[in-house]
């Protein structure tokens, strides 16, 4: 008789399998084997929560096949991943198959997919922990509380089809409050003041720093005046020189979320790809002659730890690869945060003798860039500090103070490995990072240096930025919302449902994710609140832990959630969340408005937004043009462009077409080149800062929004309508409410504001 291995994927299985040979047979599940039913609530509240467990559709014939195999086994190994999730597995897998309680089934994990590892673990099985059980149990409960509760609620009031979840409403409340930071953020102007000097020795660039009483900020054009008057004829002499050594520690080695980030900023990677490929490098990867081998160890943690074997193997590594003095004196031993758990290791290589240029062969490029990155990561996180030398050089010129700073490596340490990447910077901060890696000249106190340019420049404060993935997996571990193995799947929900859109590598709340948030923060504050969440992942450790049970922490939720869901349920109007139709720049041409994007039972479509007093509608294509009857030109809304305009492409000549959002310039030469770009109109109405024309644009997704021609040097922009009729009040710039029937004056102070007279409904 076999011994009966089950694991969870097939690849998993093909990697334990070689290692384990005759006498073993392995088996894949596929992931779990029942679940709670999807047609129905399946948590019985009035008895203790109980979950009413089913078999998955579709999983019947692969559990005939274990029972089959179990049954004539002499010992069945449940071998799901280490945590929660791979536990229940485990614990459903025998339950399903009549072995929970038999003495022949045998829990056994591996937090690396080695052959040692591997037979290490059948050698010392354990019995299934009935504490990681129950903290999934009480997760996936509670998920299903707060989703098949609340989300017949969100298909009354705003939308069919809309879901909540205990994790993604929190996700998405977080991308939301983001956006609208940046909405009403208020630029602030500040100027810098660049001096470039030379001597002897060479040149430098200094930056304006302050005065003798510190440093100093300029708000305006007019203090920046003030220094180039004082400085520009003056005398640049050098003060204070500070020379010293920076002492640079690596970072430590990866954790799920590091990961994650780290994969987003140097290869641009979603967090799904970056999740999927380091479940591959885990579960095994066929390296030729060498077999199929776990290249990294278990990918969802947030532990800092290393084993000593781990350690030691890394430290006779640098020492034998780099030299003795690029190992640090003692081993390196890294803090974890509060709350992490420590069940696993960091994430490093499972093996140190494959290193990244003996597996290459055999990687496809993105898996080699993900291991490579692991690699150097971990191997740098065991090295010595770097060692830099730095100095700083302060210029005196009429009682003002201009700065220099720069550093030269003095031992590379863990830099001749792995340095982390820098978040994005715009072209003054990259200039002047990049600036301080050039070696200064050698220059003493009281040395005059000649300008050879005086550069002051007007800047203005940014907003913060959106989230992207791997920032917004930052914050929800920051905050403590989930843990490793939820991040990815509640980012890949929000988007699926359309709560939140990628703009490029951004996360934007789209109109639905905003009004879903409102909803649940209006109704549901309690479940959507930051530290409540935190609060609930606290109290799933503390199951897992023993410190509590399943049932407690569910009642005591429960109490609270359902006087929050009585409430919502009798009070909640649904006039309040409506969504706000999406407006085009096509113009109604029965009525003169401008037409808005609806969804009809064939797919999306133009309406007027004046129904029933005007019924027009345009159909639209999938690629958003509205659909024209007849064949040729006609068919295409195609007419000559100007002769000066030019396709940027191929040179050759262009064409109007009319789209979703109105008209534009596309490539004559179409479909061999589809290069087009937008027309910009002009409203015929000045810009209240300038005088200069203001013009339509379009935005992301297309969206209209309306600027001054000189933009961004005239910071004109706004998304409402511009008006050609002036304020009566004070002669001001009038703006039409999007989306509203409201017309306001732009001057704050005066506070005019009309509706709009709608068309007479004639019907």
């Amino acid at each position: 008789m076999s011994n009966l291995v089950i694991v969870e994927s097939p690849s998993k299985a093909s990697t334990i399998k070689g290692y384990l040979g005759k006498g073993y047979k392995v088996i894949a599940s596929k992931g779990h084997v029942r679940d709670l039913p999807k047609s129905t609530f399946g948590i019985d509240i009035e008895n203790g929560f109980a979950p009413k467990y089913i078999n998955i559709r579709g999983k019947g014939p692969l559990i005939n096949e274990l029972k089959k195999e179990a049954k004539n086994a002499t010992t069945v190994y449940l071998a799901a991943d280490p945590d929660r999730e791979g536990e229940a597995i485990s614990w459903h897998l025998a339950n399903v198959l009549g072995l929970y309680g038999n003495p022949k089934a045998k829990r056994v994990t591996f937090n690396e997919i080695t052959k040692p590892a591997v037979k290490a673990a059948i050698k010392s099985p354990t019995d299934i922990n009935m504490n990681l059980v129950d903290a999934q149990q009480a997760r996936r409960i509670l998920d299903r509380i707060v989703g098949y509760k609340v989300s017949p609620i969100l298909w009354k009031k705003i939308k069919s089809g809309l879901s909540a979840g205990r994790v993604q409403s929190v996700a998405t409340r977080i991308v939301v409050e983001r956006e609208n930071e940046i909405r009403a953020f208020k630029p602030e102007e500040f100027w810098k003041i660049a001096a470039y000097l030379k001597t002897d020795g060479g040149a430098l660039r200094a930056s304006f720093y302050g005065d003798k009483n510190g440093k100093k900020e300029l708000h305006d054009k007019e203090e920046a005046d003030t220094v180039v008057n004082a400085v520009e004829n003056g005398v640049f002499k050098v003060g204070n020189i500070k020379k010293a050594v920076r002492v640079n520690n690596p970072a430590p080695p990866f954790i799920t979320s590091t990961l994650h980030q780290e994969a987003n900023r140097r290869f641009g990677f979603r967090s799904e790809r970056t999740a999927r490929l380091a479940q591959e490098l885990y579960e095994g990867v066929s390296l030729g002659e060498l077999g199929t081998r776990g290249l990294i160890t278990y990918m969802r943690t947030d532990s800092l730890r290393v084993s000593d074997i781990a350690a030691d193997a890394a430290k006779q590594y640098i020492e034998q690869k780099y030299g003795a003095d690029y190992v640090p004196k003692t081993r390196r031993v890294y803090k974890l945060r509060a709350g992490a758990q420590d069940a696993h290791e960091a994430i490093r290589p499972a093996d140190l003798s494959l290193e990244p240029s003996l597996v290459k062969p055999y990687l496809s490029p993105e898996l080699f860039k993900l291991y490579k990155l692991i690699w150097d990561r971990f191997i740098a996180s065991q090295m010595e500090s770097a060692l830099l030398d730095t100095v700083t050089i302060d210029i005196e010129n009429a009682g003002y103070i201009f700065r220099s700073s720069g550093y030269t490596v003095k031992h590379p340490g863990f830099m001749a490995v792995y340095e982390e990447a820098k978040e994005e910077k715009d072209e003054d901060s990259q200039k002047e990072e990049d600036e301080k890696e050039a070696r200064l000249p050698e220059v003493a106190a009281g040395d005059v240096l000649t300008l050879t340019k005086l550069d002051p420049s007007q800047h203005f404060t940014k907003p913060p930025a959106r989230y992207n993935e791997a920032t917004l997996i930052k914050v929800l571990e920051e905050k403590g919302i989930g843990r490793p193995s939820t991040y990815t799947p509640t980012i890949t929900t929000i988007i699926q449902r359309g709560y939140v859109e990628r703009d490029g590598k951004s996360l934007v709340p789209s109109p639905l994710g905003e009004m879903t948030t409102k909803l649940m923060m209006d109704y549901f504050a309690e479940v959507v609140d930051y530290g409540f969440t935190a609060e609930m992942e606290e109290k799933l450790d503390r199951v897992e832990n023993g410190k509590t049970d399943m049932e407690t922490v569910l009642s005591d939720f429960y109490k609270d959630f359902a006087v929050l869901l009585k409430n919502a349920e009798d009070n909640i109007d649904k006039g309040d969340y409506k969504l706000a139709a999406e407006e085009t720049d096509i113009v109604c041409e029965k009525c003169g408005s401008r037409m808005v994007i609806k969804n009809g039972r064939f797919g999306k479509f133009a309406a007027c937004p004046n129904y029933p007093a005007c019924r027009n509608t345009k159909p639209i294509d999938k690629d958003g043009n509205v659909i024209v009857k007849g064949e040729g030109a006609e068919n295409t809304g195609a007419t000559p462009a100007p002769d000066d305009i030019k396709c940027d492409v191929c040179g050759g000549p262009m064409v109007i077409r009319r789209g979703r959002y109105g008209n534009f310039y596309a490539c004559a030469n179409y479909p061999e080149c589809r290069s087009t770009k937008p027309i910009n109109k002009d409203l015929n109405v000045p810009c209240p800062l300038c005088g200069s024309k203001i013009l339509i644009k379009h935005g992301r997704k297309k969206s209209v929004f309306y600027s001054c021609e000189k933009y961004p040097e005239c910071k004109f922009s706004t998304w409402d309508i511009p008006q050609e009729e002036k304020c009566p009040e004070c002669g001001g710039l009038l703006l039409k409410k999007k989306g509203k029937d409201l017309i306001y004056c732009l001057n704050e102070s005066c506070g005019f504001t009309k509706t709009v007279e709608k068309p007479e409904n004639k019907a």
